[in-house]
């Protein structure tokens, strides 16, 4: 099972930009020594008093550039919000750069105030994606091409250069709502999913449904599930619990304003309105947000956790956030990171 950190370079009071793209990078290079298997990197914009990570595909390069065996990965590139032939160049370069240790992690964003400073239409945005996809595929073939779409258009254009891993870098496609997984099942594709909006057993029946539809269209394999999750290792059941329990309130407080300042919004989904999520992520107890949302414990607790996922969504891989809510010191997230990869990863490889 394929272990990865989730990693917005967080910028809180009282730390300047500097220091958060720096403690960003020492989290980068401790996870390079000690072991772990990647880094996934968000794409966050117009928030400055939660990350800098508005251009992960520069930061993905400057990874690439001072590891030699981590795989970085995107978490996701927001499709819709950049021009596709660019979005192909851009990760194709840093495939090379990184001599094929990229995957290309993408969706569209369930937040819209991106979308709404950047002047595109929310509603648009499926759509947008699909297309921006398309292009990216045929770009990468190597070879010229035209496309004319609803958003875009091509005309004879042939990128260089073309992707390191071929046909290209791995791709892995964020599912938040039941007919997204049925359609990235038929489609064949990766999929990152998560538990802020849906309790185990939905994300149960999401993900048996995935697999089916996988099956059904007939790819190989079963399907490739990557669940992204709030972890948290201590020495003791009490730290474990204690240590963290500030920012993980502040977190979920966090989702549900967002979710809530989207409510009515075009163009969300079932699954991503704002109207009734928002009050379930704020009514979270810790008891309950331990049960169905987080992975804090100790090493034993943690094997234990991950075993029971493994087991109830069939998972390839875990994307830990090991600082959610951003207000742990980063010598614990780094302790606890180190008892992640040495205590934890050897069960499950």
């Amino acid at each position: 099972m394929h272990f990865g950190a989730f990693m917005e370079f967080g910028s809180r009071s009282g730390v300047s930009e500097a220091q958060a793209f720096k403690e960003g990078f020492r989290m980068v290079d401790a996870a390079e020594e000690m072991g772990l298997d990647g880094v996934w990197l968000a794409e966050l914009h117009f928030n400055p008093t939660r990350s800098v990570l508005s251009s992960p595909i520069v930061v993905a390069t400057s990874i690439a550039t001072r590891t030699k065996r981590l795989r970085v990965g995107m978490a996701v590139y927001v499709l819709p919000l950049s021009n596709p032939l660019r979005i192909a160049e851009e990760v194709a370069t840093v495939d090379h750069i990184s001599e094929g240790r990229f995957e290309f992690g993408i969706g569209r964003s369930g937040f819209a105030r991106s979308y709404d400073v950047f002047g595109i239409a929310y509603d648009e945005s499926q759509e947008r994606f699909a297309e921006s996809l398309q292009i990216i595929l045929q770009a990468w073939k190597g070879k010229e091409f035209s496309y004319q779409g609803k958003y875009y258009s091509v005309e004879n254009a042939t990128i260089t250069p073309s992707p390191y891993q071929q046909p290209h870098p791995p791709l892995r496609i964020a599912a938040n709502s039941a007919d997204t997984f049925v359609r990235l099942g038929q489609a064949g594709h990766p999929i990152f999913v998560g538990l802020r909006g849906m309790d185990v057993p939905e994300l149960q029946k999401n993900v048996k449904e995935y697999r089916r539809a996988w099956n059904e269209a007939g790819h190989p394999g079963d399907g490739d599930v990557s669940l992204r999750i709030p972890v948290y290792a201590g020495e003791t059941k009490q730290e474990a619990l204690d240590e963290p329990f500030e920012s993980i309130g502040g977190y979920f407080g966090r989702m549900g304003s967002l979710y809530r300042d989207q409510a009515g919004k075009a163009g969300l989904e079932s699954t991503e309105l704002a109207s009734g999520r928002a009050d379930q992520l704020a009514a979270l107890s810790y008891d309950e947000m331990l049960k169905t949302k987080i992975a804090f414990g100790t090493a034993e607790g943690l094997i234990d956790r991950f075993t029971q996922l493994k087991e109830e969504l069939g998972l390839d891989g875990v994307v830990a956030e090991l600082n959610p809510g951003g207000l742990i010191p980063e010598e614990r997230v780094l302790r606890s990171l180190r008892i992640v990869i040495e205590k934890v990863m050897p069960a499950f490889k």
